[in-house]
């Protein structure tokens, strides 16, 4: 069976983000063009970030897909690693706060930044 790789950046047990992957099987359609199952959504938003562009540590504030379109989207996380996205990449980010919790920045999250020399654009998908 074919299968999607699924980037997912997530919160671990031990309250700190980080990725994994794992494999998505895509039953649906023809050996030409292969399908997942049908997942819900609740909209998305487009961000355009100019050159130079640095968050702040954060968490996401639902779970959502995010897909590169244009530019390089790097990740940094508390332990020091991180992961840079191009155009056609993506990641699933789930390291959402827990419900009723408040956002501690010394704690969870992760920080983006733009990367290479062109203006970042992304599509963030709401599951």
């Amino acid at each position: 069976m074919t299968m999607f790789r699924k980037v997912t950046l997530y919160t671990d047990g031990d309250g700190l983000a980080k990725f994994r992957e794992h494999d998505l099987p895509l039953p649906e359609g023809k050996p030409q063009a292969m399908l997942s199952a049908l997942f819900p959504s609740s909209g998305y938003q487009l961000r355009r970030s100019p050159v130079g562009f640095r968050s702040d540590w954060h968490c996401s504030p639902l779970p959502q897909w995010v897909f590169i379109l244009q530019g390089e989207m790097e990740i940094h996380l508390r332990d020091g690693s991180s992961r840079r996205f191009r155009p056609g990449q993506h990641f699933f980010s789930t390291d959402t706060v827990p419900a009723g919790a408040a956002f501690d920045p010394k704690l969870p999250g992760h920080w983006s930044r733009q990367a290479g020399p062109d203006a970042l654009v992304t599509l963030f998908l709401r599951a």
